[in-house]
Order: C-alpha cells, then sequence, then structure tokens
C-alpha cells in the first residue's frame, strides 16, 4: 500500500498544472460553501440570542395558566427558596424575574396604553443590555423611584427627564392600580412597537403599583450551555410541577422558530443547488484529468499493471486532491469568516428595516463553529471522491490499443 501512496503522489506532481486546476476547483467549492453556511448558521444563532436577551430568556418559569392567560391573577410566588433552587439548576447562569401587566400612561392631554416592566435593574441589564439602550438621563435604581420610557414614547408624551407621568391600571386580583413616577431615564430599541409603548420600572415598585408583592409573572432563564436546553427544562419541572409551569423559547417564539426553519429549508436547498454546481466543476476537471491520461493508462495495463492497482491509483489520487483541496478551502476562508465574525456586515435599505422589526441590530453575522466547518469539509470530499467514479469506469472499459493510439 505505501508503494501505490508513493506512485500517487508522484502522478499528481509530474502534471502540476493539471493537479494544481483539480485543487482549485475543490478549494473554490469549499470556500463558497463555508461562507455561504457560516452567515447562515451566524444569523440564526444571533437571531435567536437576541429574541431571548430582550425577551423570554432560554427558558421561562411562571405560574399555571399564565401562558394562556395573562393575567397577575396567574402570577406565582416568588420567594427566597424558590430562587434558590431555579439558581442551583445546573446550566442556568442568570435569571430576570420580571412582573409584566398593562397600564394607561398619562401626561398632559396625551395618554397611551403601554406594557409595564417590573425587573432587577442589573439582572436586567446583564441579560438584555438594558443600561446600553439608555440614552438620556439615568438608569434604574432600587434605591430611586422612578421609570424608563422609550424614546418613541417619550416623543408621544411629550415628556422629558424629570416629568412625572401618571400610570393608572388594574392590579392584582381587580384593585385599582395608580401612581405618579417620574421619568428618570429614556431608552432606545430598534424595534418601533418596542420604542413606541413600553415603560420599565424597579420589581419592588412594580409589585406596589400593582398591589401584588412577592409576585412575578415569569422568571427569565439564561444558560451557560443552550444546547443543553431540554435537560436543564427537565430539571426545572421536576422544582413545583403543580404550580409552576416551565417553557423553552422554541414554545414561546413559535413564529420565530417557524421563521428560522423555514429560511433554513430554502437555505439548505440553495446549498444542494450549489453543491451540484460545484460537483459538475470537479467532476469537469477529473474528464479532463481522465482524457488527457488516457494514453498513459494505457501502456500501464500494457506493461502489466492490474486494472484494480490501476483503478486504487487513482483513487488515492483523487482522495489527497480532494484533502488538499478541501484544506485549502477552509485556510482560505477562515480569514473572512473570522473578520465577519468580529465584524459583521452592516445592513441598509429595506433588509435593515426588516431586521428591526425584530429589536435587532441590522447586521449579518457570520459563525464560527468547528462542526459546520467539518461537515462540510466532509461533504466536499464526498463529492470529490463519487466524481472519481469516472476514471474507474475508463480504466474498467478501457481498450489498451486504442488507448495507445489516442482514440
Amino acid at each position: 500500500m505505501k508503494e501505490y501512496f508513493k506512485i500517487a503522489w508522484r502522478n499528481l506532481w509530474r502534471n502540476r498544472r493539471r493537479t494544481f486546476i483539480t485543487i482549485a476547483s475543490v478549494l473554490f467549492a469549499i470556500f463558497l460553501v463555508l461562507i455561504m453556511r457560516s452567515m447562515q448558521i451566524g444569523t440564526y444563532d444571533y437571531m435567536v440570542e437576541s429574541a431571548v436577551r430582550n425577551s423570554t430568556g432560554y427558558i421561562q418559569v411562571h405560574g399555571k395558566g399564565y401562558w394562556e392567560d395573562k393575567s397577575l391573577d396567574n402570577s406565582l410566588i416568588y420567594n427566597e427558596e424558590l430562587e434558590e433552587k431555579i439558581r442551583n439548576t445546573p446550566n442556568v447562569s442568570s435569571i430576570v424575574p420580571r412582573l409584566e401587566s398593562f397600564a394607561l400612561v398619562s401626561y398632559g392631554v396625551q395618554t397611551k396604553g403601554i406594557a409595564v416592566i417590573g425587573t432587577v435593574a442589573d439582572l436586567e441589564d446583564k441579560a438584555s443590555g438594558l443600561q446600553n439602550r439608555l440614552v438620556k438621563g439615568n438608569y434604574l435604581s432600587e434605591n430611586q423611584k422612578g421609570v424608563l420610557i422609550p424614546e418613541g414614547l417619550a416623543d408621544y408624551l411629550k415628556v422629558d427627564i424629570g416629568d412625572s407621568i401618571v400610570l393608572l391600571g388594574q392590579g392584582y386580583h381587580g384593585v385599582t392600580a395608580a401612581s405618579l413616577s417620574e421619568v428618570t431615564g429614556i431608552v432606545r430599541f430598534l424595534q418601533p412597537d418596542m420604542n413606541n409603548q413600553l415603560l420599565y420600572m424597579d420589581l419592588q415598585q412594580a409589585q406596589e403599583f400593582y398591589a401584588a408583592p412577592g409576585h412575578l409573572t415569569s422568571v427569565s432563564i439564561m444558560l451557560e450551555n443552550p444546547g443543553r436546553l431540554y435537560q436543564t427544562t427537565k430539571s426545572l419541572s421536576d422544582i413545583d410541577p403543580d404550580n409552576l409551569e416551565v417553557m423553552t423559547w422554541k414554545e414561546m417564539l413559535v413564529e420565530l422558530l417557524q421563521y428560522i426553519e423555514g429560511d433554513n429549508i430554502s437555505g439548505l436547498f440553495m446549498l444542494g443547488i450549489l453543491y451540484v454546481v460545484v460537483g459538475f466543476g470537479i467532476l469537469g476537471t477529473i474528464l479532463m484529468m481522465t482524457m488527457e491520461r488516457r494514453k498513459e493508462f494505457g501502456i500501464m495495463v500494457a506493461v502489466g499493471m492490474k486494472r484494480y492497482k490501476l483503478s486504487l491509483i487513482i483513487l488515492i489520487e483523487s482522495v489527497v486532491i480532494g484533502i488538499l483541496g478541501v484544506l485549502a478551502g477552509i485556510l482560505l476562508s477562515m480569514p473572512f469568516i473570522v473578520y465577519f465574525y468580529h465584524h459583521p456586515i452592516q445592513l441598509t435599505g429595506e433588509w435593515a428595516e426588516a431586521v428591526m422589526e425584530y429589536n435587532m441590530e441590522p447586521i449579518l453575522p457570520f459563525a464560527m463553529e468547528p462542526g459546520f466547518i467539518l461537515n462540510q469539509g466532509i461533504v466536499v470530499l464526498i463529492i470529490t471522491l463519487l466524481a472519481s467514479i469516472y476514471p474507474f469506469l475508463v480504466i474498467s472499459r478501457l481498450k489498451v490499443v486504442n488507448a495507445i493510439k489516442g482514440k
């Protein structure tokens, strides 16, 4: 076998131009495939991460029946014992307790219905980066009563930092919720809906406003390893199955999941078309290489070389060319992937507006994961091996006299 490898290696470099053309076809294939797939996976990962950080978390714990009827009457009682059990669950990196409901906000003659989110300032910032969205004033503080409102809502109400707004809503078990709250900070969201009808306040302040001390509507949970989503969900479900409901982001963000799955199917279809194009390109190169070597094959068979041994040598040549092409393609594509991983492409126009509808920055990120790089390399290598079937057929049906004469 060692002799076959030696012969195959020498054959490759007897005609350097032919070998480099074949390697280049594989290199180009793996380069295109990796760039395309890296962009797809990076976009999906970014969409999921943005969605879970800004809203649900990877997992959410809430009271029984709350997801079907988002009423404060279905809120859960949150105490130190429950908090400790959730925090001590393996794979849980951080939690964000929230009390969410609705209210009317008024300033002067302006009135609007909004969503009110009561949260713990530090935990909220750690999960969603809320403080980074601050454009004016001060962030939430546990020791200072005040509210954060988005720019769109501030413009609608015509309020500024230091102004006091009236909040009116329905609290726990139907009690009237009313307060006069000072605007201490203004934040900016990319999504128009969030920028026009959200209000943040400290969790304790929200519990007092809605007359629901010790109550939460949800606990959003971030994970150390999102790949262990279902194992962590199972562990959390065992804490108090009679009173708590545990849901994953895939159950709560159904529209996002369906969009990703649908887009991934179309992406795989496009990838399949690219593989077909790539396969024909590699096959064409191998066809050219085979036709150039018909006389060589005929002479080798004429002097006593067994056809199966000759076929084995050609297979080894194809494997070596495939491996060299795949490695070269990976090396060529990695600088692009690494650069765009750290410096995502900025989107503009309608595409940017569509992305901002999901409250995400208008960027096109790339993924940098060993798994998909290895998988694409294997696929292109398999395509190369399949294309090498043609030389096998030529050798098996070779008519020695005609081959030597160049016919």
